[in-house]
């Protein structure tokens, strides 16, 4: 673990004694404060305004209770969360969650990364992440509807386009949006398409949307690559996870010639040396909404109930599941394996003991908030195109998120050169993602 010096040090110590027990937030405020070493030694009114310690403080927490009717018309209760992290740069963005690990400190770490991401992109977005503890498997659609409009019923009276703009997340797809939106709307009687992001294509959602966060993440790879005269093509890839973010990410890794070996869900992963069958997966995982041993059974792909999917020897790999799902041992087994660069897809799935040996041993490590910050990048577009009563295609579309990655890419690689950090995408990336919010909050003052 790094040290840290002594003005970061007791930020960290604070956030540790107004924060107990949320570790996931812990580990991702540490893992920026990490890099601002060299950037309070050469700018000190970051320390003198504490705008570190306001950054590392949501602007505000909302916990409300989701009282529900099932099918069998029991009363159901979930707990639902919005933490509105930081609006410096814009109003507030990021996705909402359905899943039972969700708490506070889930929520608060998802949103604090949020806020360097959105930063990054260049858009005019601030930072917040919220969801419920409510687990979508297994329920009727008529269910899940009940459980949006319950939680939108609380919800409604924070957002709105020009003040928060939730998206989805894990357990939130077009269909839980859709949901949303209509109670949003029926409540309010308005039809504020920049409320929500990740909208269907014909009630005013975006095309790439659904694809963003994977391609995005396969974009930034590709620059990497390239910074080292190499490409996708021929290369093994592996991706955890089989969502949205793993399927598209693994998508755009064989239109550029790479060859997805190996994916996975929480009963196992599968492995095909030819290739995965994207079109049959999206069809088992999509469609169906089925387990993954299914489109093994189906393609004659091996299933592996047991171990890991990062056991399989790959020269990417792409985490794009959940936190901490790749540990030290993984990491260890991945450069055995000859693997040359890791770029997380999903948020913050490497732990600090991964990163660690990943970057000792040479390999590109590339941090979420940058390679997956595609998907944000896209929502703004989306509420680009609402405020305009536009549509794009989804050439331009993709085009202007291609040229977003690319800038993210840049700025990361001359910021780390710039703070003595050549090469360091995690150096890169946390210090321009905290500059630009720092000083959009010292020109607002301290409020």
């Amino acid at each position: 673990m790094t040290a840290l010096d002594d003005a970061l040090g007791d930020v960290y110590t604070e956030v540790l004694r107004r924060n107990p027990g949320e570790l996931e937030f812990h580990q991702a405020v540490r893992e920026v404060l990490e890099s601002l070493g060299p950037v309070v030694a050469k700018r000190p009114q970051y320390t003198d305004a504490a705008v570190i310690r306001r950054l590392c403080e949501p602007e505000r927490q909302l916990i409300f209770r989701v009282p529900w009717v099932d099918d069998a018309g029991r009363v159901q209760l979930n707990r639902g969360f919005r933490v509105e992290f930081n609006s410096a740069l814009g109003p507030y963005k990021g996705g909402l969650r359905f899943h039972p690990s969700v708490y506070l400190g889930i929520v608060k770490f998802l949103g604090f990364e949020q806020v360097f991401k959105n930063a990054l992109t260049g858009m005019p977005i601030g930072g917040g992440k919220g969801g419920s503890d409510f687990d979508p498997k297994g329920r009727s659609d008529a269910e899940i509807m009940r459980f949006c409009q319950s939680f939108m019923t609380e919800l409604y009276r924070h957002i709105g386009e020009h003040t928060d703009v939730p998206a989805g997340d894990i357990g939130v797809g077009g269909r839980e949006i859709g949901y949303l939106f209509g109670q949003y709307k029926r409540i309010t009687n308005r039809y504020e398409s920049g409320v929500l992001t990740g909208k269907g294509l014909t009630w005013g959602g975006s095309q790439v949307r659904t694809e963003a966060t994977g391609y995005g993440t396969v974009f930034f790879v590709q620059d990497v690559l390239a910074a080292r005269g190499a490409s996708f093509d021929g290369r093994r890839v592996v991706v955890s996870g089989s969502g949205n973010v793993a399927l598209y990410a693994a998508e755009k890794v064989q239109q550029l010639g790479g060859v997805v070996v190996a994916c996975s869900d929480s009963s196992g992963y599968v492995v095909d040396d030819k290739g995965i069958d994207l079109e049959l997966l999206k069809d088992v995982k999509q469609a169906r909404r089925e387990r993954i041993a299914v489109y093994a059974a189906e393609s004659g792909a091996r299933f592996v109930e047991d171990g890991s999917v990062w056991d399989v020897p790959c020269d990417v790999a792409l985490p794009c599941a959940t936190q901490n799902e790749l540990d030290g041992g993984h990491a260890e087994t991945l450069v055995r394996g000859g693997c040359v660069v890791v770029a997380e897809g999903a948020n913050m799935p490497c732990t600090p003991q991964a990163v660690r040996v990943l970057e000792s041993a040479g390999v590109v490590f590339v941090p979420g908030k940058a390679a997956n910050a595609g998907g944000v990048a896209t929502s703004a577009l989306e509420m680009q195109q609402n405020a305009s009563r536009d549509s794009w295609s989804f050439e331009h579309t993709e085009a202007r998120l291609a040229e977003i990655m690319h800038g993210i890419h840049e700025r990361c690689l001359e910021t780390a050169d710039e703070y003595g950090r050549p090469g360091s995408y995690v150096a890169g990336a946390n210090i321009a993602g905290f500059t630009q919010v720092a000083d959009a909050m010292l020109a607002l003052g301290v409020i």
